[in-house]
């Protein structure tokens, strides 16, 4: 079978396109590049939808753990303190413990059943873990860059007679941002390498279709050679690890982008000699 026949057949495996069965006894290197690639396709799934929905919690929540009514800041502080505290892998190992124990017919709520059956497949069920967890992280992120908002910013808001939601969108808001970046970034990429724990600790993956290390450790079991499969995941993810840097940086500078020598270019000067 050639290359190109081979990607036609199992680039998108991993969503239900192409071939049915895995490949039993050819594991050539294209085969291997192939199926793992398709497989990628369901962790920029996961780290996508995560970063989206848990950007927009992750504010919410840094906000409630700055309120000063102890009945919205103590809920956000545990909600922060268990996902942080506990390991990522536990946390989709009692997810989907949970889910199964649901009813299968579903939940009546005020005389509406709301469908349970769902939650058990990966991606809802894993995708909210993972929303759940990148919202801890994030929201303590926000919450620190919140608390070193520079009082001179607030002060000039005040000094214009901004208040409330205005203050905020204006001032609060884009000065947290700007602060929060970089470290917003790094837990950015610390999520997408955090999806390839879903299939590996317990969701199921449905008719062998998932995502870069499950097929990595496919190929590794039926070669008895981890060293070609599981360097080749490595090498996607830093791939994906560089346009994270840059998409991430492309805002970055545009946060700063009032900032003295923002819009300076920033060239690779390598340190040839110490």
């Amino acid at each position: 079978m050639s290359c190109g026949q081979t990607i036609l057949d199992y680039g998108l495996r991993s969503i239900g396109i192409g071939e049915k069965l895995l490949p039993r006894t050819e594991f050539d290197f294209c085969t291997q590049v192939t199926l793992i690639g398709s497989g990628l396709i369901w962790n920029l799934y996961f780290g996508f939808f995560a970063l989206l929905f848990g950007f927009f919690l992750a504010n919410a929540l840094a906000m409630a753990k700055a309120s000063d009514s102890a009945w919205i800041r103590k809920p956000a502080e545990w909600f922060i303190f268990v996902f942080r505290g506990s390991p990522l892998f536990i946390q989709f190992f009692l997810a989907y413990q949970l889910f199964v124990l649901l009813p299968r017919s579903g939940i009546e709520i005020f005389g509406i059943t709301i469908a349970t059956s769902w939650l058990t497949k990966a991606w809802a069920g894993a995708l909210i873990v993972l929303i759940l967890n990148t919202t801890a992280y994030s929201a303590e992120i926000f919450y620190g860059a919140l608390q070193t908002v520079p009082k001179g910013d607030l002060e000039a808001a005040d000094a214009y007679g901004l208040t409330g939601w205005k203050k905020f969108r204006r001032v609060v808001w884009p000065t947290m941002m700007r602060l929060a970046w970089p470290s917003y970034t790094n837990e950015a990429i610390f999520l997408f390498h955090a999806t390839t724990l879903v299939f590996f600790a317990s969701f199921p993956a449905f008719a062998q279709q998932g995502d870069a290390l499950y097929y990595g450790n496919y190929f590794a079991d039926k070669t008895f050679n981890p060293f070609v499969a599981y360097p080749i995941v490595a090498v996607y993810f830093i791939l994906l690890t560089l346009l994270l840097t840059s998409l991430f940086g492309l805002v970055n500078r545009r946060l700063n982008r009032h900032l003295p020598g923002a819009a300076r270019r920033v060239r690779y000067r390598p340190q040839l000699i110490r």
